[in-house]
């Protein structure tokens, strides 16, 4: 994309100073800060931040299938479960469920900053 234009703002020098510590923790330019700000959009770390939650969430849920399939292979062989088996199989359960929330909670914030964008 090519910058067609300049915009010159005045702002207070430790309000500069300011937003460009915020800009290097969230590791984006101030062109980028204010431009996504007034646009009400998604900031370059936010989507960095779905994108290895999404990362990791696929990886732990390919676990997690792994885990489901070898309890359901014993328990059909066996016909019966071990107490230490549930208990890891509920470990896994509780892990899906706190991703499914934290899940839950991104594609909110992504929706509302989607609508916004209308």
């Amino acid at each position: 994309m090519e910058k067609e234009a300049r915009i010159f703002i005045r702002v207070q020098k430790y309000k500069k100073e300011n937003w460009k510590k915020l800009c290097s923790k969230k590791r984006i330019s101030l062109s980028s800060l204010i431009i996504d700000s007034v646009e009400n959009r998604i900031f370059d770390d936010e989507r960095r931040k779905i994108l290895v939650f999404i990362e990791k969430q696929d990886n732990i849920f390919a676990k997690i299938e792994n885990n489901i399939n070898q309890v359901a292979r014993i328990t059909n062989a066996q016909k019966f479960i071990s107490n230490k088996e549930l208990e890891n199989f509920e470990e896994k359960l509780k892990v899906v469920f706190e991703l499914k929330k934290q899940q839950n909670g991104i594609f909110a914030k992504i929706y509302s900053l989607i609508a916004n964008d209308h």
